[in-house]
């Protein structure tokens, strides 16, 4: 329960500190920390409108979308504390729970009838799919490297001896970073301020998402990138005590919203046809975690 409140309380502010920071980068003074957030609240207090064309599912898909992350979040632990739900293989479930609420997104989007909204549902279904493989990679990586195989007991056991253990640490921590960039669409793989619908990945999805259920959408990618600073936080908290690991949790949190500001503000977007090279290269990135994990247990003969 510790986790789940402290990743609602930091989905509040995180977007807020990207667009902060992109704003000193590019010299501007730009809006509050708040503001994104004072967005979402506006946006939910107005009510949508439907197409005639649509059906239920694209009423629905953004609510399911929400309470998918949500679902997800109850799996993360914070330190020795579990999450709301923990069994042996949750890593599992959490990640086919967040490829539930993108599959209704998804269909939603075909559901509009709208040929660059099917054009953009597309491109989000192929990047999701090519970058499943260097979550479960990192994840298997740390279940042979720990004995266990759900996340309360990866993370509360992880101990770094090795230096190649530390090593293997800051490489989970980069491929987390690019893997929470590339599901939320953002730089380098898609520019969510861009506005051309052949270029558009997520964004051209929800073109006719209105009012509540586009509040509910932006307030999913704030949760989901809380979501992933969470998991880059148990790399390194599992054996932090409580009082210090709260503000830990949150200090790491700012840091990587900076950390994506920085990277938003200093990266060009790739060319359509590179994204897939570039997810391809996190899965190689995952398995010299892998490698690594083998290296340290004395696997390789």
């Amino acid at each position: 329960m510790v986790s789940f409140l402290l990743i609602i309380l930091a989905s509040f502010v995180f977007i807020g500190v990207v667009v902060r920071t992109k704003s000193i980068a590019s010299g501007r003074k730009g809006p509050g920390v708040m503001q994104p957030m004072k967005d979402i609240i506006r946006l939910w207090r107005k009510g949508a409108v439907y197409s005639k064309t649509s059906s239920f599912i694209f009423q629905m898909a953004p609510t399911i979308y929400l309470a998918s992350i949500l679902l997800a979040i109850a799996m993360i632990p914070h330190g020795k504390l579990p999450g709301i739900i923990s069994f042996d293989g949750d890593f599992v479930m959490f990640a086919y729970i967040l490829a539930f609420g993108k599959f209704w997104m998804i269909i939603s989007a075909l559901d509009t009838g709208s040929s660059f909204e099917g054009m953009g549902a597309s491109r989000e279904a192929l990047y999701s799919m090519l970058v499943e493989p260097a979550f479960f990679i990192i994840m298997g990586s740390f279940a042979l490297f720990t004995g266990y195989t759900s996340f309360y007991d990866i993370f509360s056991t992880l101990n770094y001896g090795p230096y190649i253990s530390y090593l293997i640490g800051l490489l989970a921590t980069f491929v987390l970073v690019l893997i929470a960039m590339i599901e939320n669409s953002r730089m380098p793989v898609d520019d969510p301020k861009t506005h051309l619908e052949l270029t558009m990945i997520h964004e051209v999805m929800i073109l006719d998402n209105s009012g509540f259920d586009l509040g509910n959408i932006f307030y999913a990618t704030s949760l989901k990138f809380s979501m992933y600073g969470a998991l880059i936080a148990n790399l390194f908290l599992g054996a932090v005590p409580l009082p210090i690991s709260i503000p830990s949790f949150f200090i790491i949190q700012f840091v990587f919203a900076v950390a994506v500001g920085i990277l938003e503000s200093f990266m060009a977007r790739f060319r359509m046809s590179h994204n897939p090279q570039f997810i391809f290269i996190l899965t190689s990135v995952s398995l010299l975690i892998f490698f690594g994990v083998l290296l340290v247990l004395g696997k390789f003969i």
